[in-house]
């Protein structure tokens, strides 16, 4: 049998953690009980093997892991209102999520494409638009890093990306064979080579590389195309991910340190309160996998 990966992803006061089949989000509410929602997972890998191919897998695993993101996130959102206030139904959720995408796209697709073509009004040829595309993925990651960067000065973020922190340490210390315990967690590293923040990064990085080669058309085409090879660069980066999870080498390490920077920005260290909460979820998952 191959090595199995378990993941999750923080969430509003709680963590979800993700087996094969499973996943379990926990939450700690307001009363400071912790609550627990637990979910079958069905792969569409399962269902259709030829899904389990390099660069096939890593499309699909985002498609899947942002469906159940949405609904762990609704669920914790829902359990860490306080008694009497309004919680939000799905479509509310739906709706939040899409507004979300479109402005990622447009923050993240849209505007680094019409800077850097505005910043060239004439056609380019040749090398030169080898140099386009690069300045335009290097503005790309320019606008990501301010946006995190941003972000993590709010005070409502900084505990989510404590419960982030929780999730890597109680991963690391499941991976190492450590008992998972709080004092054995806390001293495990938040940081971790498989972290879909990282991902987000690498699909940057590769988008530079898979775009540079696509020439210099009209803006409507730069933006089609982008939009059109991002399920490409998405796959191209989970193989990049699970790679780095599970491969040591000092040539891989140099590739991932970027990701594992980036990171530092997104985690902090949480408290054994978070700890507890992470380390629930991922027993949950454990006993019905295992």
């Amino acid at each position: 049998m191959g090595k199995k990966y378990y993941g999750g992803q923080a969430v509003i006061e709680g963590v979800m953690m993700r087996g094969k089949e499973t996943a379990a989000v926990a939450v700690r509410k307001p009363n400071q009980e912790i609550v627990v929602h637990k979910l079958n997972v069905y792969p569409a890998a399962k269902r259709w093997p030829a899904l389990k191919l390099p660069i096939l897998r890593g499309m699909v695993a985002l498609v899947e892991s942002l469906t159940i993101g949405m609904g762990a996130l609704t669920y914790s959102a829902n359990q860490a209102v306080e008694e009497g206030e309004e919680k939000l139904n799905a479509k509310e959720m739906a709706l939040s999520m899409v507004i979300a995408l479109v402005v990622g796209v447009g923050l993240f697709i849209v505007l680094p494409t019409v800077l850097v073509r505005l910043l060239r009004f004439k056609e380019v040829e040749g090398i030169q638009i080898v140099y386009m595309n690069l300045l335009e993925g290097g503005i790309r990651i320019g606008i990501f890093l301010l946006y995190i960067i941003g972000i993590s000065l709010l005070e409502d973020v900084q505990r989510f990306f404590e419960y982030h922190g929780a999730e890597h340490k109680v991963i690391h210390a499941f991976e190492a064979g450590k008992p998972l315990e709080t004092d054995q967690i806390l001293a495990m590293s938040s940081l971790h080579p498989r972290c879909g923040t990282a991902f987000l990064l690498y699909v940057m990085v590769v988008s530079i590389l898979v775009f540079s080669f696509l020439g210099w058309q009209n803006i409507f085409m730069r933006i089609l195309s982008r939009l059109a090879f991002l399920p490409l660069v998405a796959g191209l980066a989970y193989e990049l991910i699970r790679w780095g999870g599970s491969i040591k080498s000092p040539l891989l390490g140099l590739l991932l340190a970027p990701g594992l920077f980036l990171q530092r920005l997104t985690t902090r260290d949480p408290d054994p309160k978070q700890i507890e909460v992470a380390v629930r979820a991922l027993k949950e998952v454990l006993a019905e996998e295992e």
